[in-house]
């Protein structure tokens, strides 16, 4: 796929528009622009079914026994989801807000459109829509990293909690051990068996204060 090419679905019932926007869609900033033009809120979603490619889709809010953010809820519904410029014949900021609960990027009037005002505003909402799902892509792996972190903090939690158990009976032990009549090699065993066990407590401290100190990511 070329990357210069921006492939747009308008869905307006005016033929004579189709013409304009076809006009308005010279190439601009790099950029080419390849329209596929259909007439319903049916033909938009079987076209957007038949996996063809789909970069963005120009929606007008007056159609037939139907409006544009109807046939958005219906293309949400269905599990699609790509940028979508509302376009109307009057300004109406009820129907901009509305719009805008359903996703709609952008609300242009069509009298008003000169002839680089759809281009840029295509071009724009697309780096909109990247820029916004790169933040949810880092964010996802922040919290990611976070969740490991701290499933790593309540395993060392964990490890020191079991270590310690034994430890301290294997401690006592070798205490009585070294209490009752034994050998001087038997005695240099227990010695060096209290060494050890002196070596693992500083660890399993040193551990526990690592963990107690981390920082989530």
């Amino acid at each position: 796929m070329d990357p210069n090419t921006v492939h747009v679905l308008l869905v307006d019932d005016d033929a004579d528009y189709v013409s304009v926007v076809q006009h308005h869609l010279h190439s601009f900033a790099g950029k080419r622009f390849q329209l596929t033009w259909v007439n319903d809120g049916e033909k938009a979603l079987a076209h957007l079914k038949s996996g063809t490619k789909t970069d963005l889709i120009i929606m007008d809010y007056y159609l037939p026994s139907t409006n544009g953010i109807s046939i958005m809820k219906q293309i949400l519904e269905e599990g699609f989801a790509m940028p979508v410029i509302l376009l109307t014949s009057n300004k109406d900021f009820r129907i901009a807000i509305e719009a805008m609960k359903y996703g709609i990027e952008e609300y242009l009037v069509k009298e008003e459109m000169a002839d680089t005002i759809l281009p840029r505003t295509i071009i724009n909402v697309l780096e909109r829509v990247r820029l916004q799902r790169q933040i949810g892509e880092a964010e996802k792996e922040k919290l990611l990293s976070l969740k490991k972190t701290e499933a790593i903090q309540e395993l060392v939690v964990t490890m020191c909690h079991e270590f310690n158990n034994p430890l301290a009976a294997i401690k006592i032990s070798a205490d009585i051990l070294s209490r009752q009549k034994i050998s001087d090699d038997e005695r240099q065993l227990v010695q060096q068996l209290n060494a050890s066990i002196s070596l693992l407590e500083k660890q399993i401290i040193r551990l526990r204060d690592l963990n107690s100190g981390a920082a989530p990511l």
